[in-house]
């Protein structure tokens, strides 16, 4: 008996020994189990953190097995029967723990809290979410043209950079037609040809006048190039001939320099170079005029100016009279020959002119309408004064020459178009137009010519149909001094049933530059003056409002641009308008 209770305590000694080894094992599981609740726990609490709400059960105590998180919820959104009776930490120790973080996971946002919770701390971000849905909603390309179509240029310019839809909308031809037909441009003045620290500037001045305020853009294209002129038409600028300098490229010097014929076009609108068809001939301050014409419009070549031009290199070759043809046989046959010449240019090959009319009607159905571009005068390669003109057509993109200058007339100094007629005036006040539908020049007598001072060049300007002029002249006084006590700027209008000069308006400004630039634009004229004084040059940008009760002259920008400019930008500025 004694062994079978020895052998029975043994076998129980060992059923304890592998009861122990099992809790020790029990142990050993619910830690890893803890740790793995624990870390599940943590990556709960890191996910509610990154949204703003604690989800999970609170610590906090309560009276009748209430808990606290919605008692707090429940007084915010104002439910009366979950309302719960708050106390301080101190009581709370008295009182059970409701939701525990020990073993057991209880939610305590029961019976809808959870949803207003949520609701109340993610109101900010549904707000962001209908922000986000509203900016997806698309709008018609009509009504977004509608809208970018109103814009100003500074406006148009920042919405072409939001996206590449608004930029392709506002840069297709029906988009700058409907600019051009509506009524939200206003005008623009750009000033070319300015001179920094000896080199051509490589900018361009853009000056808004609703805005008063000066711009910059860029021209690396004109690098090097000076005394070029400028004109414009519907939404584009051309700058015609010009000169640079062959040692020292990019500066202002004419000891030995070349002359362009070379033609560019920049739109402003796109900001956009090309080029056009050169002239002939180099020029460079060439006068120009442009203007508007029909589509059936036919250029009037001239070629007699190629024989004349043979016949005084001919005479100036040193051919004696003695051998020249006593009957003028050759002279009669060259003006024949001329004559047969100009006669087939008026009436072109019906392929040449249907070619023609086709392209005239592709430019009309784009909106674009044809005109001409004159270029007078100037100075050619070996810097001597031109009486010879060009004309360009838009539609044929070519260059013909026209009749030139009538004779002694004398060098061309200013010209503008006005009604039809390109007039232009030369520095001994003579005064002539060319019918550009006709193609040949008049001589215009007029009585009396408006005195000037000869120092100072006279400028025409077009404005609503009406011709003026600006010139110096001196002002005569009570006879202290002399008769010549100060001189004056004086602008003229020419009757052109008349055929009289009249003064109407003087400038509000001493004429300190010889070289001052005008322009006009409907009923304004606008005016650039640039002068050196005590070693720093100044500008000076006025209008002048014409109407028939008067004129009404103000200043409209001071000191803004030429400040950092060289005393020899006073020569070689040019001025041009548009409206954009």
């Amino acid at each position: 008996m004694l062994a079978e209770s020895e052998g029975g305590e043994e076998s129980l000694q060992r059923d304890f020994e592998a009861l122990s080894v099992s809790k020790r094992l029990v142990r050993n599981v619910s830690k890893k189990l803890r740790k793995k609740e624990h870390r599940h726990r943590g990556e709960l609490e890191d996910e509610d953190d990154a949204r703003g709400v604690s989800v999970k059960c609170l610590t906090l105590y309560g009276r009748g097995g209430g808990c606290k998180v919605g008692a707090y919820t429940s007084e915010e959104f104002g439910d009366p029967l979950v309302r719960r009776r708050s106390s301080a930490s101190e009581e709370g120790k008295l009182y059970k723990t409701i939701c525990g973080a020990e073993e057991n996971n209880v939610d305590c946002l029961s019976y809808g809290m959870k949803e207003r919770f949520w609701k109340k701390n993610y109101r900010k971000d549904l707000e962001l979410e209908e922000r986000n849905s509203r900016m997806h909603i698309f709008l018609p390309d009509d009504i977004l043209e509608m809208c970018l179509v109103r814009l100003p240029l500074t406006g148009l310019m920042n919405a072409r950079l939001v996206c590449k839809r608004w930029r392709y909308l506002t840069t297709t031809p029906r988009f700058m037609q409907m600019r051009r037909e509506g009524s939200f441009q206003n005008p623009w003045l750009f000033l070319f040809g300015a001179v920094k620290d000896g080199y051509c500037s490589r900018e361009v001045h853009a000056f808004d006048v609703s805005q008063h305020q000066w711009h910059k853009i860029n021209a690396d294209i004109l690098k090097g190039r000076f005394m070029f002129s400028v004109a414009s038409i519907q939404d584009e600028i051309y700058i015609v001939g010009g000169c640079s300098s062959l040692p020292n490229f990019g500066r202002v010097d004419r000891s030995s320099f070349k002359t362009h014929k070379g033609v560019l076009v920049f739109s402003p609108l796109t900001k956009c170079w090309h080029k056009a068809a050169s002239m002939k001939y180099p020029r460079s301050m060439a006068i120009l005029g442009i203007s508007e014409v029909s589509s059936d419009f036919l250029v009037i070549q001239s070629h007699q100016n190629r024989h004349d031009r043979r016949l005084a290199r001919s005479r100036i070759g040193g051919v004696s009279d003695v051998y020249e043809d006593p009957h003028r046989l050759s002279l009669r046959r060259q003006h024949r020959n001329a004559f047969d010449e100009n006669e087939s240019s008026l009436m072109p090959n019906g392929k040449s002119y249907r070619h023609m009319r086709q392209r005239s009607q592709q430019t009309n159905s784009r909106g674009y309408r044809r005109f001409v571009l004159i270029a007078v005068g100037g100075l050619g390669s070996w810097d001597e004064p031109l009486d010879s003109g060009e004309i360009y057509d838009s539609v044929s993109n070519k260059w013909s020459e026209i009749q030139k200058l009538p004779i002694d007339f004398g060098i061309v100094c200013s010209g503008v178009v006005c009604n039809g007629m390109f007039y232009v005036y030369s520095e001994t006040d003579k005064l002539a137009g060319y019918d550009i539908e006709r193609g040949f020049w008049i001589a215009i007598q007029t009585s009396p010519f408006p005195p000037r001072v000869h120092e100072y060049r006279p400028k025409l300007v077009s404005c609503n149909g009406r011709l003026f002029m600006l010139s110096v002249s001196w002002c005569e006084g009570d006879g202290q001094i002399g008769q010549r006590n100060k001189a004056v700027r004086k602008l003229w209008e020419l009757d052109l049933m008349y055929l009289t000069w009249a003064e109407v308006s003087v400038h509000p400004d001493a004429p300190m530059d010889w070289n001052a630039t005008y322009v006009a634009d409907k009923n304004l004229i606008f005016g650039v003056e640039m002068c050196k004084i005590f070693g720093q040059v100044l500008d000076f940008l006025t209008v002048c409002q014409v109407s028939d009760s008067g004129m009404n002259w103000k200043h409209i920008s001071r000191n803004r641009v030429a400040h950092k400019l060289d005393a020899s930008s006073c020569m070689t500025k040019t001025m041009t308008v548009l409206h954009l």
